[in-house]
């Protein structure tokens, strides 16, 4: 099953050496500095610099765009799905939820995005896409408004400490093969 570990800073060593993963998406502020988990490889790590921000013209902040999302797209395109990609932000809940949302529907566009936004959400209750993150990347992707209306559904997650990492299966599982005796 492929997966996506999305963790907050403080816990991305440790979830890159217990979920064996290998590539690395980071959305941190240009001023947060933080060292590369020994497991991942340089070339396998995307560092994408942007605040947790929904708006342009923030003072001195930077907000995702385009460039941002179309990063995400590209890198998870070529992410090796034989192992789990780990994504984070600072806290966990808001700018790496999105970016993994993105990020499955890169490699699994065929899936319905209310179906991923409700395993996003029962993986984590604390879980509250970006805002903006979510609209580009739905534009991007061609979603037509799916993956924004899917994620307003879900609406704010729970208040979270930044502790909370978890796992997405970018597609449904599928249960195992039984049948049903109806006679």
């Amino acid at each position: 099953m492929t997966r996506i570990v999305v963790a907050p800073l403080s816990r991305i060593a440790e979830m890159a050496v217990r979920h064996g993963a290998r590539e690395m998406i980071s959305l941190m502020a240009k001023e947060q500095a933080f060292h590369r988990p020994a497991v991942i490889q340089a070339h396998r790590h995307l560092l994408l610099n942007m605040n947790d921000i929904a708006f342009r013209g923030t003072g001195n902040l930077v907000a995702p765009d385009e460039t941002h999302v179309r990063e995400i797209i590209d890198f998870t395109r070529d992410w090796d799905r034989g192992a789990p990609l780990l994504i984070h932000c600072w806290m966990g809940v808001s700018r790496s939820p999105a970016a993994a949302l993105i990020a499955a529907l890169s490699v699994s566009p065929e899936q319905e995005d209310m179906g991923l936004v409700r395993r996003l959400r029962a993986a984590s209750p604390y879980a509250t896409p970006n805002a903006r993150l979510v609209q580009i990347g739905d534009d991007m992707l061609g979603r037509r408004g799916r993956l924004v209306d899917a994620v307003r559904v879900i609406g704010r997650g729970a208040d979270a400490d930044g502790n909370a990492p978890f796992t997405l299966n970018v597609q449904e599982p599928t249960a195992g093969t039984f049948s049903v005796d109806t006679g």
